[in-house]
């Protein structure tokens, strides 16, 4: 069978020590048997490592970030569609996913299609409203609040025990023991992602995670649970396996069915000694480790492609457990020629 030709352009090209999605989403992608696909990357500063990816991105151009705002961007994208007739869009961070939805329908007048969650679907999965996504969906969440003022910070053991956990509304998050930790914490993510700050009550156990995708109307395509090996000092994994955990893909399927989530998603959990499961976070993409689910059996990339085509695509309900990842730093040499063309010319 003759492989699809498309142009698939992705963000999150900063494959580093805290490493965003788009580099393992493009090398799944490439391993698809039905797409022979054109790579553009999309980047917003001129030394993400996958811009010099050659052998994985065809070509890559720098796009403002989504702060200038959503007509700076549009214009910019408009700007790339003209030269590479884009046919799917794949946004890979947080912080960029807002814009993204709210101007998906001007994409697709400029044909180019993206298979992003709805607004609502975003908006209730906040961390600062997590325990009422729990309540609502009846899914075990600790407590949290957000915090906008140093002020508030002596207050919270009235609510909360020390140790507790400190996070952003898009990325980081620590373990304060201290009330000098909290401001310590808050002042380091505040200054990097804004405020309010997330003050959850901190539950022991072992974090599992589970990356799906849904279609949109309450199925799940597909779901790989992983248990973290190695961590690192950002907590993020740097090593993980695959689990079989029948109650993790329970709560997956809970989530999706009531939901009728849309896309792909990452579910952060605690287990605990008792085998309570307490959902911590829900990111409303792919993460950075979803390889590992193109090497369990179940290529979530292509399939996340398909449905942004409006194709039909097969739950897939079978993954190899046992199957192990483990990330490693590689020094890629590039000539100084390529950094000064991205730089002048905006794209390389």
């Amino acid at each position: 069978m003759e492989k699809k030709k498309i142009t698939i352009a992705a963000t999150g090209l900063n494959n580093i020590d805290n490493p965003g999605p788009g580099v393992p989403f493009i090398r799944g992608v490439r391993e698809s048997k039905e797409f022979n696909s054109r790579i553009i990357g999309l980047a917003y500063e001129n030394l993400e490592p996958g811009i010099y990816m050659h052998n994985l991105i065809d070509k890559s151009y720098q796009i403002p970030y989504p702060s200038s705002g959503s007509d700076v961007l549009l214009r910019r994208i408009e700007y790339i569609n003209k030269l590479e007739k884009i046919n799917v869009l794949i946004p890979n961070f947080d912080a960029e996913l807002y814009t993204f939805m709210k101007s998906s329908d001007k994409l697709k007048e400029m044909g180019i299609n993206t298979f992003l969650p709805t607004l609502e679907q975003f908006e209730e999965r906040h961390k600062s409203v997590l325990p009422e996504f729990g309540k609502k969906y009846d899914i075990k969440v600790p407590e949290s609040k957000p915090i906008f003022s140093e002020r508030e910070i002596p207050d919270l053991v009235n609510e909360y025990k020390y140790p507790m956990l400190v996070k952003g509304k898009y990325y980081d998050a620590y373990i304060a023991y201290t009330p000098e930790q909290v401001r310590m914490f808050m002042n380091k993510i505040s200054s990097k992602w804004g405020l309010p700050i997330i003050i959850q009550e901190f539950v022991v156990g072992t974090e599992v995670n589970v990356v799906a995708l849904g279609d949109g109307n309450g199925i799940t395509i597909g779901a790989v649970p992983m248990r973290k090996q190695y961590i690192t000092d950002k907590g993020k994994a740097w090593a993980g396996i695959t689990l079989d955990d029948t109650n993790l893909l329970d709560i997956t399927n809970k989530i999706i069915g009531k939901t009728k989530w849309r896309g792909g998603m990452e579910l952060e959990i605690i287990k605990t000694k008792e085998d309570e499961y307490y959902l911590i976070e829900i990111n409303p993409r792919l993460p950075a480790w979803v390889y590992l689910s193109v090497g369990a059996g179940q290529n979530l990339p292509e399939a996340l492609v398909k449905l942004a085509l409006g194709e039909n695509v097969e739950p897939m309900t079978k993954y190899k457990n046992g199957t192990l990842f483990i990330r490693y730093s590689y020094d890629l040499i590039c000539d100084i020629s390529e950094f000064e063309k991205l730089t002048l010319n905006g794209e390389l």
